[in-house]
């Protein structure tokens, strides 16, 4: 297994289909099925490499297969937080230890950013993320947030996370 940071030789459409497949498994029961159905290929491409975002792909058998994203909190009352926008993989691999890895480098990165403290936004109704980042020392806050997805509003949670020296040991 290798994590590392996004390259240009990386493909940028194999990036976006880890995304695009992710959302289809992970968010079948909460997100309207023809929204999910109607994603196009490609859809996050141009996603990965925006400016301030720093993009991490975790690679085993070297096929990359599962993809993470952090930088600055995007959030202005949340300005002193280091942000994990997102945490992604194919679904062969999801619920087998990979996820601990590449969260654990997100933490280690930022930290390296100087961020003490970290924030990540989960779906509400998104039990298995919500219970991994709990799993993994994130806790939920008192911060909510509606978003429309494909014609549904759903609540969103934020997590926290403290980072100390001793976390970075595990």
């Amino acid at each position: 297994m290798i994590i590392r940071y996004l390259q240009q030789k990386d493909d940028l459409l194999e990036i976006s289909n880890i995304y695009e497949c992710s959302w289809k498994y992970a968010y079948r029961d909460i997100i309207p099925q023809d929204y999910l159905n109607s994603i196009p290929k490609g859809r996050w491409a141009n996603t990965v490499t925006k400016t301030g975002l720093h993009t991490l792909v975790l690679i085993e058998n070297e096929m990359i297969i599962g993809t993470a994203s952090f930088c600055k909190s995007r959030w202005e009352k949340f300005s002193e937080y280091g942000e994990i926008v997102s945490i992604y993989f194919l679904p062969d691999y999801i619920g087998k230890g990979y996820g601990n890895h590449l969260l654990r480098k997100c933490i280690e990165e930022l930290n390296l950013l100087g961020f003490t403290k970290l924030l990540l936004w989960v779906l509400e109704d998104n039990w298995s993320a919500r219970r991994f980042y709990e799993k993994n020392g994130f806790w939920c806050s008192n911060e909510y947030m509606t978003d429309n997805i494909g014609g549904k509003d759903l609540r969103e949670i934020m997590y926290t996370f403290p980072v100390q020296n001793s976390d970075l040991q595990h």
